[in-house]
């Protein structure tokens, strides 16, 4: 098998340097036993919050920070939700997170809030990359199981199995109507970004729209964005899951939006080439969607009989993302050409969605 190297940081991208005398004398007064910095990396992936890596004379650390010129977006790029979203995993016992460090909220320092936490060695598995390293039917299977099992520890963070005041979970959201806001927030954000008539889009919003469930009586904290390459493994034992990384959809609300997101992600070898894009799940040795959902029920104890509903979901979420993309290559706004075919993933995620509804089963 390929050796699998962890992730490893580059040079700071041009107009995206951080001060480093600041940033030193910063920590030097609030925290010095970080000890001196004696260099900053980036991180070349993402295209939302920007990931640096702190290497100083003591150990590594990683800084998050809003990507420069987003003071502007309203509601986003919150660092210091970030950090407390951390700060509640890691006083609820959940353990594969990085451990948070210091959330700095004074601008003067690097002209935004940035938080640091510790530095989590590891590999992320990429959909592009991750099909060359022959990795064993066997490890992913068990892969594939950690990360089901993951999830379920995560959902064990509940409003009513601990006290919402002490881990601040009910400052992260408003469990109530939580389903019904996101299925209209989706709807309408498809119909602004709308360039083309696809019935299969049509068809899964008023289905939505119809079936909607009633609000889950256990709410749960919800990542939103539960996949292999948001989590960081043992290079030496991949199913060993270090660390989840990237918690800023952070939320509370039904755990099965959270099921049916990642099932939405979770490619089989029979489908369509675009979706396998999305992830490695297609690979042998993955746990089926059903063996997945199956999986989640019998270590969570939740009911599941209406996941169908949570996985069209999914699907429609990441059909209206794309479409926002591809609206925005439309409209001329960029003109990066690996957009230009981006409608393709819209009807290939909508279609699959019908066939699921046709079938009854995810």
């Amino acid at each position: 098998m390929t050796i699998i190297q962890p992730d490893t940081p580059t040079r700071t991208r041009p107009g995206e340097e951080l001060d480093r005398a600041a940033l030193q004398a910063y920590l030097s007064d609030q925290i010095p036993a970080l000890g001196t910095i004696t260099n900053i990396a980036q991180f070349p992936g993402g295209y939302s919050n920007l990931t640096y890596l702190l290497t100083t004379s003591n150990r590594e650390y990683i800084l998050r920070r809003p990507p420069f010129g987003a003071k502007d977006i309203k509601g986003g790029h919150d660092m210091g939700r970030e950090y407390r979203v951390l700060t509640i995993l890691q006083q609820s016992g959940y353990k594969p997170i990085p451990e948070p460090v210091v959330f700095c909220d004074d601008e003067s320092i690097l002209g935004c809030s940035f938080y640091i936490m510790e530095r989590v060695q590891g590999v992320i598995l990429r959909a592009q990359t991750a099909p060359k390293l022959g990795i064993p039917a066997d490890v992913m299977q068990r892969l594939s199981l950690s990360l089901v099992d993951s999830l379920v520890d995560l959902h064990a963070i509940s409003l009513h199995s601990t006290d919402p005041t002490r881990l601040g979970l009910i400052q992260l959201g408003k469990p109530e109507g939580y389903v019904q806001r996101q299925v209209a927030g989706w709807h309408r954000r498809y119909g602004a970004a709308q360039t083309d008539v696809i019935p299969d889009m049509d068809a899964l919003a008023r289905y939505l729209t119809d079936q909607l469930p009633p609000d889950n009586p256990n709410p749960t904290l919800l990542h939103n964005d539960f996949k292999y390459d948001n989590v960081v493994l043992n290079p030496d034992n991949l199913p060993d899951i270090r660390a989840v990384l990237d918690w800023e959809m952070c939320t509370v609300g039904d755990p099965l939006m959270d099921v049916g997101t990642s099932l939405s992600y979770w490619a089989e070898p029979t489908d369509d080439p675009f979706r396998k894009t999305f992830n490695l799940t297609w690979l042998p040795g993955n746990l089926t969607r059903q063996a997945f959902a199956e999986r989640y029920a019998e270590r969570s104890g939740r009911n599941i009989d209406n996941l169908l509903y949570y996985y069209v979901f999914g699907l429609f979420k990441n059909a209206v993302v794309i479409q926002q993309i591809y609206g925005r290559y439309r409209k001329g706004l960029t003109q990066d050409p690996r957009f230009a075919g981006l409608l393709a993933g819209v009807q290939a995620l909508a279609r699959a969605g019908v066939q699921a509804l046709e079938a009854g089963r995810i």
